[in-house]
């Protein structure tokens, strides 16, 4: 399926979430995967972007931390 939506050059990462989160996800949900030519930076920003605005917090780990992991469940 695909979604057309006109957007201004130069839209930063929370105007495409927030066109996003307006034109597709309140119709189909969360993403089952990004595709991106804007390279890997632009795609972080988009889904740090699009998980403040729907509320999920993210806790990402580098190590094995057991205290941590207690934590998140």
């Amino acid at each position: 399926m695909t979604h057309f939506v006109v957007i201004m050059e130069g839209t930063l990462a929370e105007g495409l979430v927030r066109l996003f989160r307006n034109n597709v996800w309140k119709t189909h949900g969360l993403l089952e995967s990004i595709i991106s030519n804007r390279g890997p930076l632009f795609t972080a920003e988009l889904t740090r972007e699009l998980n403040k605005m729907l509320g999920i917090k993210i806790r990402l780990l580098m190590i094995f931390h057991p205290q941590i992991d207690r934590q998140t469940e």
